[in-house]
Protein backbone atom coordinates (compact mmCIF):
# COMPACT_ATOMS: atom_id res chain seq x y z
CA UNK A 1 0.00 0.00 0.00
CA UNK A 2 1.67 2.17 0.69
CA UNK A 3 -0.02 16.19 -1.74
CA UNK A 4 -2.47 20.33 -3.90
CA UNK A 5 -2.63 23.74 -4.00
CA UNK A 6 -2.40 26.23 -6.54
CA UNK A 7 0.46 26.05 -8.85
CA UNK A 8 3.27 27.28 -6.52
CA UNK A 9 6.42 25.10 -4.75
CA UNK A 10 4.57 23.36 -1.95
CA UNK A 11 5.77 20.02 -0.78
CA UNK A 12 4.72 17.03 -2.62
CA UNK A 13 5.16 14.09 -0.99
CA UNK A 14 5.95 10.48 -2.47
CA UNK A 15 6.60 6.89 -0.53
CA UNK A 16 5.49 3.75 -2.26
CA UNK A 17 4.23 1.24 -0.60
CA UNK A 18 3.63 3.26 2.33
CA UNK A 19 0.60 4.31 3.92
CA UNK A 20 1.81 7.60 5.35
CA UNK A 21 3.02 8.53 1.94
CA UNK A 22 -0.18 7.55 -0.07
CA UNK A 23 -1.78 9.97 2.24
CA UNK A 24 0.67 12.33 2.08
CA UNK A 25 0.49 12.30 -1.70
CA UNK A 26 -2.23 14.26 -1.34
CA UNK A 27 -1.65 17.15 0.43
CA UNK A 28 0.79 19.51 -2.01
CA UNK A 29 1.34 19.80 -5.08
CA UNK A 30 4.09 18.98 -6.69
CA UNK A 31 6.82 21.90 -7.20
CA UNK A 32 6.55 24.38 -9.87
CA UNK A 33 7.99 27.51 -7.89
CA UNK A 34 10.36 27.83 -5.75
CA UNK A 35 10.34 31.70 -5.86
CA UNK A 36 6.65 31.32 -4.04
CA UNK A 37 7.48 28.83 -1.24
CA UNK A 38 8.35 30.55 1.99
CA UNK A 39 11.62 30.37 3.40
CA UNK A 40 11.26 28.48 6.44
CA UNK A 41 7.59 26.76 7.07
CA UNK A 42 5.93 24.07 9.25
CA UNK A 43 3.12 21.73 8.86
CA UNK A 44 1.14 19.33 11.26
CA UNK A 45 -1.03 16.69 9.76
CA UNK A 46 -3.58 14.15 11.14
CA UNK A 47 -5.08 11.12 8.72
CA UNK A 48 -7.09 8.49 8.85
CA UNK A 49 -6.99 5.72 6.23
CA UNK A 50 -9.64 2.38 5.71
CA UNK A 51 -8.77 -0.60 3.77
CA UNK A 52 -10.38 -3.76 2.86
CA UNK A 53 -9.61 -6.64 0.69
CA UNK A 54 -9.01 -10.05 0.69
CA UNK A 55 -5.30 -10.14 -0.88
CA UNK A 56 -6.11 -13.06 -2.78
CA UNK A 57 -7.05 -15.30 0.10
CA UNK A 58 -10.35 -16.50 0.79
CA UNK A 59 -11.08 -14.08 3.60
CA UNK A 60 -10.87 -10.13 3.84
CA UNK A 61 -8.54 -8.31 5.74
CA UNK A 62 -9.76 -4.69 6.74
CA UNK A 63 -6.88 -2.37 7.98
CA UNK A 64 -7.46 1.18 9.94
CA UNK A 65 -4.16 3.19 9.70
CA UNK A 66 -4.02 6.88 11.82
CA UNK A 67 -1.06 8.35 11.13
CA UNK A 68 0.31 11.80 12.87
CA UNK A 69 3.10 13.82 11.43
CA UNK A 70 5.41 16.80 11.67
CA UNK A 71 7.06 18.68 8.97
CA UNK A 72 9.90 21.47 7.93
CA UNK A 73 10.36 22.89 5.34
CA UNK A 74 12.82 25.06 3.54
CA UNK A 75 13.83 26.20 -0.10
CA UNK A 76 16.01 23.87 0.15
CA UNK A 77 15.04 20.64 2.29
CA UNK A 78 11.86 19.23 3.89
CA UNK A 79 11.91 16.94 6.92
CA UNK A 80 9.37 15.02 7.87
CA UNK A 81 8.63 12.34 10.84
CA UNK A 82 4.97 10.18 10.91
CA UNK A 83 3.84 8.25 13.91
CA UNK A 84 0.72 6.33 14.06
CA UNK A 85 -1.08 3.73 15.54
CA UNK A 86 -2.94 0.33 13.39
CA UNK A 87 -5.46 -2.07 13.46
CA UNK A 88 -5.66 -4.91 11.04
CA UNK A 89 -8.71 -7.38 11.40
CA UNK A 90 -8.54 -10.75 9.31
CA UNK A 91 -6.47 -14.31 9.77
CA UNK A 92 -2.83 -12.53 9.95
CA UNK A 93 -1.59 -13.28 6.71
CA UNK A 94 -1.53 -9.38 5.45
CA UNK A 95 1.14 -7.26 6.02
CA UNK A 96 1.03 -3.29 5.82
CA UNK A 97 2.71 -2.09 2.57
CA UNK A 98 3.69 -5.45 1.42
CA UNK A 99 0.38 -7.46 0.70
CA UNK A 100 -0.27 -11.29 1.27
CA UNK A 101 2.15 -13.55 3.35
CA UNK A 102 -0.19 -16.30 2.99
CA UNK A 103 2.64 -18.88 3.16
CA UNK A 104 4.81 -17.67 5.53
CA UNK A 105 2.74 -16.73 8.36
CA UNK A 106 -0.80 -18.29 8.04
CA UNK A 107 -3.92 -17.87 10.59
CA UNK A 108 -6.89 -20.09 10.86
CA UNK A 109 -9.26 -17.74 12.85
CA UNK A 110 -10.16 -14.18 12.26
CA UNK A 111 -8.46 -11.58 14.89
CA UNK A 112 -7.84 -7.90 15.26
CA UNK A 113 -4.56 -6.50 16.38
CA UNK A 114 -3.85 -2.96 17.25
CA UNK A 115 -1.42 -1.26 18.45
CA UNK A 116 2.05 1.32 17.24
CA UNK A 117 2.75 1.53 13.33
CA UNK A 118 5.93 1.62 12.30
CA UNK A 119 7.55 4.81 12.57
CA UNK A 120 8.79 6.80 9.30
CA UNK A 121 11.69 9.65 8.68
CA UNK A 122 11.83 11.60 5.57
CA UNK A 123 14.56 13.49 3.92
CA UNK A 124 13.92 15.66 0.84
CA UNK A 125 16.28 17.46 -0.94
CA UNK A 126 15.00 20.11 -3.98
CA UNK A 127 17.48 19.82 -6.57
CA UNK A 128 17.71 22.63 -8.69
CA UNK A 129 15.15 22.87 -11.76
CA UNK A 130 16.13 21.84 -15.40
CA UNK A 131 13.79 24.33 -17.93
CA UNK A 132 10.36 23.97 -16.74
CA UNK A 133 10.67 20.76 -14.90
CA UNK A 134 11.59 20.80 -10.97
CA UNK A 135 13.33 17.40 -9.39
CA UNK A 136 13.42 16.50 -5.76
CA UNK A 137 15.76 13.70 -4.15
CA UNK A 138 14.06 11.67 -0.97
CA UNK A 139 14.77 9.56 1.13
CA UNK A 140 12.43 7.23 3.40
CA UNK A 141 13.78 5.54 6.78
CA UNK A 142 11.18 3.32 8.57
CA UNK A 143 12.10 2.55 11.86
CA UNK A 144 10.39 -0.77 12.89
CA UNK A 145 8.20 0.70 16.16
CA UNK A 146 5.24 -1.58 15.28
CA UNK A 147 5.11 -5.36 16.80
CA UNK A 148 6.26 -8.27 14.17
CA UNK A 149 4.64 -10.60 16.12
CA UNK A 150 1.00 -9.34 16.25
CA UNK A 151 1.56 -8.77 11.98
CA UNK A 152 1.84 -4.82 12.45
CA UNK A 153 4.74 -4.99 10.72
CA UNK A 154 7.71 -6.53 9.86
CA UNK A 155 10.02 -5.78 12.32
CA UNK A 156 13.17 -4.67 10.38
CA UNK A 157 14.52 -1.65 9.65
CA UNK A 158 13.86 -0.63 5.41
CA UNK A 159 15.06 2.36 3.50
CA UNK A 160 14.11 3.78 -0.09
CA UNK A 161 15.55 6.23 -1.94
CA UNK A 162 13.94 8.04 -5.26
CA UNK A 163 13.53 10.79 -7.85
CA UNK A 164 10.78 12.67 -8.08
CA UNK A 165 9.60 14.77 -11.25
CA UNK A 166 6.98 17.42 -11.58
CA UNK A 167 6.07 20.49 -14.10
CA UNK A 168 3.09 23.05 -14.44
CA UNK A 169 1.38 22.63 -17.61
CA UNK A 170 -0.63 25.55 -17.85
CA UNK A 171 -3.07 25.59 -14.86
CA UNK A 172 -2.80 21.79 -14.45
CA UNK A 173 0.72 19.78 -12.99
CA UNK A 174 1.76 16.67 -13.68
CA UNK A 175 4.11 14.74 -11.70
CA UNK A 176 6.02 11.55 -12.19
CA UNK A 177 8.58 9.75 -9.59
CA UNK A 178 10.70 6.45 -9.57
CA UNK A 179 12.23 4.42 -6.54
CA UNK A 180 14.15 1.60 -4.89
CA UNK A 181 13.05 0.16 -1.80
CA UNK A 182 15.61 -2.18 0.13
CA UNK A 183 13.35 -4.08 2.98
CA UNK A 184 15.06 -5.80 5.90
CA UNK A 185 14.86 -9.45 5.90
CA UNK A 186 12.71 -11.13 8.76
CA UNK A 187 13.30 -14.94 9.60
CA UNK A 188 9.38 -14.31 11.38
CA UNK A 189 8.20 -13.37 7.28
CA UNK A 190 10.73 -14.98 5.21
CA UNK A 191 10.53 -13.75 1.62
CA UNK A 192 10.07 -10.05 1.85
CA UNK A 193 12.43 -8.99 -0.72
CA UNK A 194 13.80 -5.23 -2.41
CA UNK A 195 11.39 -3.24 -5.18
CA UNK A 196 10.95 -0.91 -8.00
CA UNK A 197 8.23 1.32 -8.02
CA UNK A 198 6.77 4.16 -9.98
CA UNK A 199 4.41 6.64 -9.45
CA UNK A 200 2.49 9.14 -12.58
CA UNK A 201 -0.25 11.52 -11.41
CA UNK A 202 -1.73 15.67 -12.14
CA UNK A 203 -3.44 17.42 -10.04
CA UNK A 204 -5.43 20.48 -11.17
CA UNK A 205 -7.23 23.46 -9.60
CA UNK A 206 -11.07 23.74 -9.77
CA UNK A 207 -11.11 27.18 -8.15
CA UNK A 208 -9.46 28.97 -5.50
CA UNK A 209 -9.90 27.27 -3.14
CA UNK A 210 -10.53 23.27 -4.56
CA UNK A 211 -8.14 21.09 -6.10
CA UNK A 212 -8.41 17.57 -7.90
CA UNK A 213 -6.24 15.02 -8.96
CA UNK A 214 -5.37 11.26 -9.26
CA UNK A 215 -2.24 9.36 -9.42
CA UNK A 216 -1.41 5.73 -10.69
CA UNK A 217 1.29 3.62 -8.40
CA UNK A 218 2.74 0.86 -9.50
CA UNK A 219 5.32 -1.91 -7.09
CA UNK A 220 6.98 -4.88 -7.83
CA UNK A 221 6.45 -7.41 -5.04
CA UNK A 222 7.13 -6.89 -1.89
CA UNK A 223 7.32 -10.48 -0.89
CA UNK A 224 7.75 -13.76 -2.41
CA UNK A 225 3.83 -14.53 -1.75
CA UNK A 226 2.40 -11.80 -2.79
CA UNK A 227 2.21 -9.88 -6.55
CA UNK A 228 3.07 -6.73 -7.87
CA UNK A 229 0.78 -3.35 -7.04
CA UNK A 230 -1.34 -1.86 -9.65
CA UNK A 231 -3.39 1.34 -7.69
CA UNK A 232 -5.07 4.30 -9.12
CA UNK A 233 -6.06 6.75 -6.61
CA UNK A 234 -8.61 10.00 -7.13
CA UNK A 235 -8.07 12.34 -5.03
CA UNK A 236 -9.55 16.14 -4.05
CA UNK A 237 -8.34 18.81 -1.52
CA UNK A 238 -10.04 22.06 0.54
CA UNK A 239 -7.61 24.92 1.24
CA UNK A 240 -10.18 25.67 4.29
CA UNK A 241 -8.43 28.47 5.41
CA UNK A 242 -5.07 30.10 4.70
CA UNK A 243 -3.29 27.54 7.05
CA UNK A 244 -6.21 24.26 7.35
CA UNK A 245 -6.35 22.16 4.48
CA UNK A 246 -8.54 18.85 4.09
CA UNK A 247 -8.00 16.29 1.48
CA UNK A 248 -9.97 13.39 0.49
CA UNK A 249 -8.73 10.46 -1.48
CA UNK A 250 -9.68 6.96 -2.48
CA UNK A 251 -8.04 4.16 -3.52
CA UNK A 252 -8.85 1.35 -6.46
CA UNK A 253 -6.41 -1.92 -5.97
CA UNK A 254 -5.97 -3.72 -8.89
CA UNK A 255 -3.91 -6.61 -7.92
CA UNK A 256 -3.80 -9.34 -4.66
CA UNK A 257 -0.99 -6.96 -2.95
CA UNK A 258 -3.45 -4.13 -2.50
CA UNK A 259 -6.85 -3.67 -0.82
CA UNK A 260 -9.65 -3.46 -3.19
CA UNK A 261 -10.67 -0.10 -2.16
CA UNK A 262 -9.91 2.41 0.80
CA UNK A 263 -10.40 5.90 1.43
CA UNK A 264 -8.21 8.34 3.14
CA UNK A 265 -8.78 11.75 4.63
CA UNK A 266 -6.19 14.14 6.09
CA UNK A 267 -6.37 17.36 8.06
CA UNK A 268 -3.17 19.15 7.79
CA UNK A 269 -2.17 22.60 9.47
CA UNK A 270 0.76 25.09 8.14
CA UNK A 271 2.03 28.13 8.69
CA UNK A 272 5.46 29.97 7.87
CA UNK A 273 8.29 30.51 10.27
Amino acid sequence: MTGVQTVAHTQFSFAPASLAGLIALAVAWPTASLAQMPEHSQAISVGSYFARGDFGADVETRIRYFPLSYEYSNSKWTLQATASRLSVSGLGNVLVNVGGVTQAVAGTELVTQSGAGDTVLTGIYHLAPIGQVFFDLRIDAKLPTADESRALGTGEFDASVQLDASMSLTNTAVFASLGYSDRGKSSLYPGLQDSVYTQLGFAKPVNESVSIGAFYNYRQAASAFSTESHELSPYVSWQLTGNWSFTALAVFGMTDASPDTAVMGQLRYSWAR
